[in-house]
């Protein structure tokens, strides 16, 4: 194939087997290399295997050995993501655009934390994330990963998302209610751009903690022509039983995430967090809080950027040691129970409060299963259900009732 001298700088290497989407959990992971030049000139020689993007034989790909110079290989990295990414690889590659690097920011995010659940299942069992690429007739797609029925996690979702088009006019006015301001054409549709990772990890013990986090950034273009933008996210533990020398690492972990950019933003974001992850109607948190925030434009929208990618960062040391210590402790029918108890009041949050859900179901072609991937396999409700004095069951919901300041207790 000596014709065959260009390639592509976004090269897909088949990981596993051929399908994007299989009921066993199996997936295709590709491993794709970014270089410092949009295209790359070689002579095809033995002794370096790559997949000639866009050739294929029959159902599998064509190999080829290529010899890439030194000078364009100087500057390449080679995440492994969940599935081929929305965006066509090479206008990824070649773009340096906030929409493009967020893209590769989730897809990356998204891949290190399925790989870190897998490991802590494979211990325990065999499960493996379920990868379920789809597409939006509206503009845009994403990239569904769940596990379910594990031994370690119960339920384990991490999605990304890249969605575009014209949000409606009950989109624009949920946004506007939140104190944004926007001018739109008379038919009060507004153009926009979406990307963003989320996740919701349920385990199978009660004395392993739910976590959630979810890193996003959007834009929207008003009537006329101006483009706005932020950023949003966060990333909270949502624990059954209280283990004090957990939570403190837990937030520890984000504490010094967000030292790294400003010493500030830890004590703000970490109010903000107590304060949406509130049920109202039962008077309590729905967990252990960690941070939360959004509508950050400031300092720069490249600083906004390192801040938010500093905090999706921290997720899985901040979460991973938590379920290697606690994942192999016993536990009996009645803390069982209780967890369930606890997975209701998650489920109320998530369908009465949390903007996300109701932002998701409010879009045009919004993907139902993707969106209520945060639901937990099982939970309960009991009448009246009210712990006895002094129990773990009880000193839980007390610091719900009542946040601390989980730094300070060092």
């Amino acid at each position: 194939m000596r014709g065959f001298h260009r390639v592509l700088a976004g090269v897909l290497r088949q990981q596993r087997a051929s399908s994007q989407k299989t009921a066993g959990g199996s997936a295709v992971r590709f491993c794709v290399k970014f270089s410092s030049s949009a295209t790359v000139k070689s002579r095809i020689r033995p002794g370096y295997v790559i997949l000639g993007a866009g050739l294929a034989c029959g159902t599998g790909a064509v190999l080829y050995s290529a010899h890439l110079r030194k000078k364009t290989l100087a500057a390449t990295l080679e995440p492994i993501f969940m599935a081929q990414p929305i965006t066509n690889m090479a206008t990824l590659q070649q773009a340096s655009d906030m929409r493009s690097r967020m893209e590769l920011l989730i897809l990356r995010v998204q891949a290190d934390v399925c790989q870190a659940l897998e490991e802590l299942e494979a211990t325990e069992g065999d499960k493996k994330f379920l990868v379920d690429r789809w597409e939006r007739k509206e503009g845009g797609g994403g990239i569904s990963c769940v596990l379910q029925d594990g031994q370690v996690f119960e339920k384990a979702g991490v999605n990304i998302s890249i969605v575009l088009g014209n949000l409606p006019p009950a989109a624009v006015q949920q946004m506007r209610a939140r104190g944004k301001n926007f001018k739109t054409a008379d038919g009060g549709n507004l153009p926009f751009f979406a990307a963003g990772v989320s996740s919701v990890i349920h385990p199978r013990s009660p004395n392993v903690p739910t976590i959630h986090f979810n890193y996003r950034y959007f834009e929207v273009v008003e009537a006329d022509g101006t483009r706005q933008w932020w950023f949003g996210g966060g990333t909270d533990l949502t624990p059954s039983y209280l283990d004090t020398e957990d939570v403190v690492h837990f937030h520890s972990t984000l504490k010094d995430a967000c030292d790294k950019h400003d010493k500030s933003l830890y004590p703000r974001f970490k109010k903000w967090c107590d304060d949406y992850f509130t049920i109202p109607h039962r008077g309590e948190c729905r967990g252990v809080g960690g941070i939360f925030f959004d509508d950050i434009d400031e300092p720069s929208q490249e600083e906004a950027f390192r801040f938010v990618k500093s905090c999706a960062e921290s997720v899985i040391p901040s979460y991973v040691p938590i379920v290697k210590k606690q994942m192999s402790r016993g536990y009996g029918l009645a803390e069982r129970q209780w967890q369930l108890l606890r997975r209701g009041r998650y489920v109320e949050f998530n369908l009465v409060y949390d903007r996300g859900t109701k932002f998701g179901l409010a879009t045009p072609g919004a993907r139902i299963e993707s969106i209520l991937m945060s639901l937990p396999l099982a939970a309960r409700w009991e009448y009246c259900h009210d712990p006895a004095a002094g129990s773990p069951e009880a000193m839980m919901l007390e610091v719900l009732k009542n946040p601390r300041d989980w730094v300070g207790s060092q």
